[in-house]
């Protein structure tokens, strides 16, 4: 399948942030999307939209990937009524303080490692085997620039992002003799909630993050997994690695 259109793409974590314009721009673009997050409300108000926009009906499940059951019978659901994804866009993820390591609080450990590595690997392997029964398959992880380089303060979540790094290659070698494929979107500097969630809701700490440049938002983020998922079916995007202007490496950053 070359395009967007008529193809179905699940995104999870899809109630804000780069999530949520990945749906709002993967519908755009013809497909039909299937949406997880822990946040039912605000993903019941984006679906309300994204039907009132463009006339079709979007699933929505409440899912927290860290739930390996709840994953599984979910994904289960949607294999059984022969809904198996021709996309899976795992964007569920999460920075969770920022401290040293012999300062940090292992229970913020614990959510970034279960979320960003292990809601992956739920999400994966639930939907893996029936996208290579089926012939047809895309993974599409959202890693970060953290993934590529360490930076102080970022210990853990920089290994998670390693980990998606060192999982997307793993999994492509992996489906190698399917057509299955598995890419990679590492974005640097987006204006999301994920500062205030690493602050802890510490919003004006989060603002001081972007000050002096102009960072990238979920919509430039959604722009690249949009091209990644509709390059013809012979082209597999193993990484793409994406900054605002202003980054040019995890330390170098120009403020005005």
């Amino acid at each position: 399948m070359t395009g967007l259109a008529g193809m179905r793409v699940l995104v999870t974590g899809a109630s804000s942030g780069i999530g949520e314009a990945c749906a709002r721009r993967l519908a755009r673009d013809g497909a039909d999307v299937v949406l997880w997050a822990r946040r039912i409300d605000q993903l019941a108000r984006l679906a309300d939209a994204l039907e009132s926009e463009h006339g079709r009906h979007v699933h929505i499940a409440q899912v927290d990937v860290r739930d390996r059951e709840a994953v599984d019978r979910l994904a289960a659901e949607l294999i059984d009524a022969g809904d198996v994804p021709h996309a899976l866009v795992n964007n569920a993820g999460l920075a969770a303080g920022f401290d040293f390591l012999q300062d940090g609080d292992p229970d913020d450990w614990d959510r970034m490692i279960d979320t960003n590595v292990k809601g992956l690997l739920w999400a994966t392997r639930a939907f893996l085997h029936a996208m290579i029964e089926k012939g047809r398959g895309h993974i599409v992880n959202i890693g970060s620039t953290a993934g590529h380089m360490t930076y102080p303060r970022g210990n853990v979540y920089a290994a998670t992002k390693f980990a998606v790094r060192a999982l997307t290659e793993g999994i492509n070698l992996d489906v190698a003799g399917t057509p299955i494929r598995v890419s990679s979107v590492d974005p640097g500097m987006v204006e999301t909630e994920f500062s205030i969630v690493r602050f802890h809701g510490d919003s004006d700490r989060a603002r001081q993050v972007y000050e002096g440049l102009r960072p990238l938002s979920g919509d430039d983020v959604a722009d690249v997994v949009a091209w990644v998922l509709s390059r013809p079916e012979h082209v597999n995007i193993l990484d793409v690695v994406l900054m605002p202007r202003a980054q040019r490496n995890v330390y170098v950053v120009e403020r005005t």
